[in-house]
């Protein structure tokens, strides 16, 4: 493939679209609220982070990040999590991260499985962002 070939496949719609779901997931925005029946229906924190400003990036957070991704069979919710805060340590997204280190907690993953993520991410998205997400998680845990 030479590099104009390689820059078109870059560029592909299908790689587009799947640049965009990880940019919606590192927003690190927690799963839209439920409403209960009958009930006006509560804001999600999509809406409440960033609803007045670009409704319709909040909207697609709930209908497509969390509506569809999270929701697809082919992956858990404990692997999804484990995905994403692994990508989050990558690219060094503290908020984010704090975000989806509590998501993590609620699907399931212990602390320790977290503890070791991080552990096993420094040797391959550097030490410090390692220690950043070691320094977070710290924080997380104190909370849960």
């Amino acid at each position: 493939m030479n590099m104009i070939q390689s820059r078109n496949a870059a560029f592909s719609p299908k790689n587009r679209v799947a640049a965009f779901m990880l940019a919606l997931a590192v927003l690190g925005v927690s799963a839209p609220a439920q409403a209960e029946e009958g009930a006006q229906k509560e804001e999600s924190r999509a809406q409440q982070l960033m609803g007045d400003v670009t409704p319709k990036l909040a909207d697609l957070t709930d209908d497509v990040l969390y509506g569809d991704v999270w929701e697809r069979g082919e992956l858990s919710k404990r692997d999804r999590s484990l995905v994403t805060v692994s990508v989050l340590i990558a690219i060094n997204r503290p908020e984010q991260l704090r975000s989806h280190l509590g998501l993590a907690l609620k699907n399931g993953v212990t602390k320790e499985e977290l503890a070791e993520t991080i552990t096993h991410s420094a040797f391959y998205t550097g030490w410090p962002n390692a220690v950043n997400a070691a320094l977070i998680a710290k924080e997380v845990f104190k909370e849960h």
